[in-house]
């Protein structure tokens, strides 16, 4: 809409085109798109996003030109537009990064450009860090872009970077009650030159003018965070995120949890405490079964490296979640020693079938639509109640649901543990727990003690089920904690 002509009404910038998505910002005349509409010949992958611009004039609307394309390792996610900047959100092989260029950007007629031929600044960022959030940047004049960064080794860090200088201030770090004392905690404090770094796939041009030494405070000493690239079953290398205690662990003996979710491109939260599109549709409708056969290549992966010792790997699985975790209990049953299924999707035939229910119609573009037989098929080939297996040893599972659940109905996690029990080993079907919450919805009941509650619940099963309370009994009397 002209804002100096409201009466003209709206302006529809193009038609809706299936699997399309663009994002608008404006910027001295000219409207820049972020978008993933085809553009094969200059070399973009399909679905892959990049950026166009057009006149912001209503007969122009149409006319995109391509002027910033990703290079082959490289995807676009977001995009901040300030007057003096452009700002983009990137991602490189599983990490996250963000990037400044100055605008206005020069036209290239003869073709777009690569990001590294605009004289970008990649904002330094610490070398462990797993997870970069936007901060509220609502200020089209400012030079200065607000991030929080975070990873499991280091509690939350505001960080504001001076575009226009090149250079970023550390303005706070989340202090977390118990890790408070540096020597009991074993919390590390880092020089700020140390801690970060620019991106490793950038020259080190990018990190200049830094300001004066500031200290971080991270538990990298005691806890270990490794990113490691895992070989699927089609040859793709799948980003694996690993945490695990430097004093605790020993190689090939140590229990495990497998955390996965597989599903709406989501990126599982690498935070404290706490996705690539192409991927994501490469794990969709009729290529669903990607997913489980990716998470459980993780699973192998922890046990073969000796992460995990063989007998002592977990999984947890949340809502969709749930689908990948239930369905490799099925495909690989043997390889899960527990798992926890949390308003776990369970029942995927019946639920997709029955278009009165809130997301079913919603959830057709990413599972795909059972009303077609070969979606059906598919769908019916890893659908977790639909695949138990008569007489098969299982697992023990915590399965939890909510009568109040409005994105999952709180009757899938209760047919499913009723047909394990009925039909699988009759001893093992003795460890499948059902535990309903009668008052919550499809998050629980929030507030932080009752979360902690649930967690407390959650791994006292585990602890059990892996047998680590006698374990440590064992020990105390001087005997072996495997037996």
């Amino acid at each position: 809409m002209d804002a100096t002509d409201i009466e003209g009404g709206l302006w529809p910038v193009r038609k809706r085109v299936p699997g399309v998505q663009y994002f608008l910002e404006h910027h001295h005349g000219f409207f820049y798109i972020l978008n993933n509409s085809p553009l094969e010949k200059m070399g973009v992958a399909s679905g892959g996003y990049y950026l166009a611009r057009c006149r912001a004039e209503k007969s122009l609307l149409s006319s995109w030109q391509a002027i910033i394309v990703p290079r082959g390792d490289i995807t676009f996610h977001d995009m901040d537009m300030f007057r003096g900047n452009l700002v983009l959100s990137i991602d490189k092989k599983g990490l996250p990064s963000f990037c400044s260029i100055d605008m206005p950007i020069v036209d290239n007629c003869e073709r777009p450009a690569k990001v590294e031929e605009l004289d970008p600044w990649f904002f330094p960022v610490p070398s462990n860090v797993c997870n970069i959030t936007p901060g509220s940047n609502q200020d089209f004049m400012s030079s200065i872009y607000r991030v929080v960064i975070s990873s499991p080794v280091m509690p939350d860090v505001i960080v504001d970077y001076n575009m226009a200088k090149r250079k970023f201030t550390i303005l706070h770090q989340e202090e977390v009650v118990g890790l408070a004392n540096d020597t009991e905690a074993n919390l590390c404090a880092k020089d700020l030159r140390s801690n970060f770094s620019a991106v490793q796939f950038h020259d080190d041009k990018h990190l200049r003018s830094l300001e004066d030494s500031q200290k971080l405070h991270d538990i990298s000493e005691a806890i270990s965070c490794e990113r490691k690239e895992v070989i699927s079953h089609d040859g793709v290398k799948v980003p694996l995120t690993i945490l695990y205690s430097k004093n605790a662990h020993v190689t090939s003996q140590s229990p495990g949890i497998l955390h996965g979710y597989g599903a709406y491109g989501e990126v599982l939260d690498k935070s404290w405490g706490g996705g690539n599109l192409l991927w994501h549709q490469a794990g969709t409708g009729l290529h669903k079964l990607n997913s489980m056969y990716d998470f459980a290549a993780c699973g192998l992966y922890l046990i073969g490296e000796g992460y995990v010792h063989k007998d002592r790997l977990s999984a947890v699985g949340t809502s969709a979640g749930g689908l990948l975790v239930g369905a490799c209990m099925n495909m690989y049953p043997d390889l899960f020693c527990a798992a926890i299924l949390k308003v776990p999707f369970l029942d995927i035939c019946n639920t997709m079938l029955d278009s009165k229910l809130p997301l079913t119609k919603l959830d057709y573009e990413e599972f795909g639509d059972p009303q077609f037989q070969t979606q059906f098929e598919t769908i019916q080939n890893y659908s977790p109640y639909d695949n138990i297996l008569l007489g098969q040893c299982y697992p023990s599972v915590l399965v939890t649901a909510s009568f109040y659940d409005s994105r999952v109905g709180v009757w899938e996690a209760a047919k499913w543990v009723a047909k394990v029990r009925e039909i699988t080993c009759p001893t093992c079907s003795r460890s499948i727990i059902l535990k309903t919450n009668m008052s919550g919805g499809h998050f629980g009941e929030g507030g932080r003690y009752m979360h902690c509650e649930e967690t407390a619940f959650e791994y006292a099963f585990l602890i059990k089920v892996m047998g680590r309370l006698h374990s440590e009994m064992d020990q105390r009397d001087g005997s072996s904690p495997w037996k």
